[in-house]
């Protein structure tokens, strides 16, 4: 793999990682969020951060994808991935 490319991997790899650390806070916060909200937050908050935590998997698998095409399209020759 060239220079260039692992650069960008490293970046791909980085904001993937970022992603990830993000869905596993916002899914402690709604469990957080369950026990100690104010009854009256206790009933939007919780479904509006699991509602955000779904769509952030949902761009993270799909990055993930996306990524992992891209790894497969820029490794070495005669390298293959398992």
């Amino acid at each position: 793999m060239e220079a260039k490319a692992k650069e960008q991997f490293k970046l791909k790899f980085y904001a993937l990682t970022i992603l990830l650390n993000v869905i596993i806070l916002l899914a402690a916060l709604v469990v957080i969020a369950l026990f100690l909200a104010p009854v009256p937050f206790k009933y939007y908050l919780p479904p509006a951060l699991l509602a955000i935590d779904l769509v952030m998997i949902y761009i993270f698998i799909k990055k993930y994808h996306e990524t992992k095409q891209w790894l497969d399209q820029h490794q070495e020759p005669g390298k293959q991935n398992t």
